[in-house]
């Protein structure tokens, strides 16, 4: 039973509404009409499961249980929503526990949605991908479909303060699905090149691409001529941000950012 998922969607089409938000949603007709598959996106914001779990409802009206880090099931707030809508907790020292449930929502027929980067790409390119997806799909034997969002990081990302301004564009793009016969070294390469393929093409019609956006274009890849960093200085950045953790003292694991 679903009391809580659909209440949380009409919920936040409701905001959508009021914040006066624009959706261009394209490749919709890939995601099955019913049985199990696996929704790989990309990452620029906090709210991209928002975003990436809206296209299968309106194509479907279906339901994408999204595997998320275990400490936002512990949320006094977060905690409660994620365990009523069953998404799928991820314990990164034990992962062989989530594999398993996302593979027993699959074989159910369920959609499980996950964000093969990890973590937000300051780049705004997709960043070296995990491989867990494309086992996920080969071993249930469900369709892998890669997915682009786009727009939310001008709300809320790594780095930057929040705006909800009225008047934001989101593109959301489902690809076509791919391959895993071939094993899951080839698919999940294969993954990446057709998530920045569809990043590319949902980045070139959105509102925000213009030709000369000017030096404080922070929300727009270099490539667009915006100032997010290099995909290599990104990748440098996360790197420093693990080391950073590393070194947090136990008791101060509690207050340290994300």
């Amino acid at each position: 039973m679903d009391l809580v998922y659909p209440p949380v969607i009409r919920a936040a089409k409701l905001s959508f509404r009021l914040l006066g938000m624009r959706f261009q949603m394209s490749g919709l007709e890939n995601v099955p009409l019913t049985g199990g598959a696996v929704l790989a996106s990309n990452h620029v914001s906090y709210l991209d499961f928002i975003f990436a779990g809206l296209g299968p409802w309106e194509a479907h009206r279906r339901l994408v249980r999204f595997m998320a880090k275990d400490s936002v099931f512990r949320h006094k707030v977060s905690g409660p929503l994620m365990r009523g809508m069953h998404h799928i907790p991820v314990d990164r020292d034990a992962g062989a526990g989530s594999f398993d449930a996302a593979l027993d929502a699959l074989r159910g027929g369920e959609l499980v949605g996950i964000f093969p980067e990890a973590t937000i790409s300051r780049s705004f390119k997709v960043k070296p991908i995990k491989s867990g997806a494309a086992r996920l799909a080969e071993v249930a034997d469900v369709p892998l479909l890669p997915v682009a969002v786009w727009g939310g990081q001008r709300m809320m990302t790594k780095g930057h303060p929040r705006d909800f301004s009225r008047g934001r564009a989101i593109g959301i793009a489902v690809g076509e699905p791919v391959p895993v016969d071939a094993g899951p070294a080839r698919a999940t390469r294969l993954l990446r090149e057709r998530m920045q393929a569809l990043l590319d093409e949902v980045q070139a019609r959105h509102p925000d691409t213009v030709p000369d956006p000017g030096p404080d274009a922070w929300w727009l890849p270099e490539h667009l001529g915006g100032s997010a960093p290099s995909l290599a200085r990104a990748v440098e950045m996360d790197a420093a941000d693990r080391r950073s953790r590393a070194a947090t003292p136990p008791d101060a694991v509690g207050t340290a950012g994300g």
